[in-house]
């Protein structure tokens, strides 16, 4: 067992590494697409229902994952499954660089994205597993490598395609994924016995015989952080699907500038992470942060509706600290109940949900612009969803456990 007097370092730098670079892949597959569809297009003909698609892709992906990856950690071993989550990230990449149809192209899309959601789902694992003395660190560095990882694709994708072409640029996330693959590899062949694996997994992974994921749908707090992170999720991807053609179509910006822009939405949340656990554990009043996040992501979108061409990295940026409900929602997880089983059951139920209700998000921009024929009443729709957490801000104003409103007394969790 690990002690808190362990130091950070001593025999877990390869779990460390694990650790990081799967979170630094877990969002590159979302951001690699978009800034190039331009050229993509020219070799395979997309519509805007199929990008509307594509866009619904990632929470589709990382929905099933919410149920089927503690299924196969608890069949396959963490470390197993975090490895087999690599290598779907791989394969995926792979595929979508050599597609010559938008069949095969959502394909390689789906399995690519299929190994993120599943690495996305098993990292708090992975982290109360390795580092249960360092939650809070190795969680701050693992949610700034998530935003770091969708930042560098929407920067990098259009240069790379206009050197090399657009399936140069795809390919690059594949061998950027390697590096998720290698320390998972090693681990697994080092791991303990299956038995003693499925042991240990056991404790930290949902479904357990005291508190499952869909008991946790009779908790307040599972459903305020549920809307939360539901809302967070739809901005989110629906702005990187669709915010390069809104600001080439809006604003005239070039590919390159559109991708810059898309980068910087992205980088934003490197400081968010670093500030979401300090906010959290300083204010008592989560509610004000939500409420702050929802206001700034509102000005956001009015200022990208009615002023594109003006101070149009302002607008993005207000809708990037919009997004501080993700790693906030992620905080919450973790500081809102009193087991590791509780944030396991909790992490589940959130990511299904939330991930299944934004799926809806890109497909519903896709129809709104159709309709419309322009982008200010798809951002209307943005913008009028963001209020919706409001409600968790509510719900949230007061500091309560999951547990308790499903009344399991703690102690049962130690048993």
């Amino acid at each position: 067992m690990i002690t808190p007097s362990r130091t950070l370092w001593r025999g877990r730098l390869l779990a460390l590494a694990g650790i990081l670079f799967v979170a630094l892949n877990v969002r590159t597959a979302v951001a690699a697409i978009s800034p190039i569809i331009g050229v993509i297009e020219n070799d395979i003909p997309i519509s805007s229902l199929g990008l509307g698609v594509l866009g619904m892709l990632p929470p589709i992906a990382f929905a099933i994952a919410g149920i089927a990856a503690p299924a196969l950690a608890r069949a396959r071993g963490l470390d197993a499954s975090l490895l087999i989550a690599a290598a779907l990230m791989v394969a995926g990449s792979s595929i979508r660089a050599v597609s010559d149809d938008y069949l095969v192209l959502a394909l390689g899309s789906f399995i690519a994205l299929a190994g993120m959601g599943v690495g996305n789902v098993l990292l708090p694992p992975a982290v109360k597993k390795y580092f249960p003395d360092r939650l809070a660190t190795v969680t701050g560095g693992y949610v700034m490598l998530i935003s770091l990882g969708a930042a560098i694709p929407a920067f990098f994708a259009a240069p790379i395609a206009g050197v090399s072409g657009w399936r140069v640029s795809v390919a690059v996330w594949a061998a950027l994924a390697l590096t998720a693959f290698v320390p998972w590899f090693v681990l697994t062949l080092r791991g303990r016995n299956a038995k003693r694996r499925a042991v240990s997994d056991a404790s930290i992974l949902p479904l357990t015989p005291h508190i499952s994921v869909w008991a946790v749908a009779r908790s307040k707090t599972a459903w305020a952080i549920t809307i939360a992170f539901a809302v967070s999720s739809i901005g989110f991807y629906s702005f990187f699907a669709w915010l390069p053609e809104i600001l080439i179509e809006s604003a005239q910006f070039t590919p390159v500038q559109a991708g810059a822009m898309l980068s910087l939405f992205g980088l934003i949340g490197i400081p968010l992470g670093i500030l979401s656990p300090i906010l959290a554990s300083r204010i008592s009043n989560i509610g004000l942060v939500i409420a702050g996040g929802v206001l700034a992501g509102v000005a956001g979108y009015l200022g990208l509706a009615l002023a594109p061409t003006t101070v149009t990295w302002l607008w993005v940026t207000l809708v990037g600290i919009g997004s501080i409900l993700f790693p906030l929602c992620l905080v919450l997880i973790n500081l809102r109940t009193r087991s590791h089983e509780g944030s396991a059951a909790l992490s589940g139920f959130v990511q299904s949900v939330a991930y299944t209700v934004a799926a809806l998000g890109p497909f519903a921009v896709a129809l709104v612009r159709e309709l419309s024929g322009g982008w200010v009443w798809p951002l209307m729709f943005l913008l009028v969803t963001s209020l919706m957490a409001l409600v968790s801000a509510v719900m949230l104003s007061r500091p309560s456990f999951v547990e308790d409103e499903l009344r399991i007394p703690t102690a049962e969790f130690d048993s």
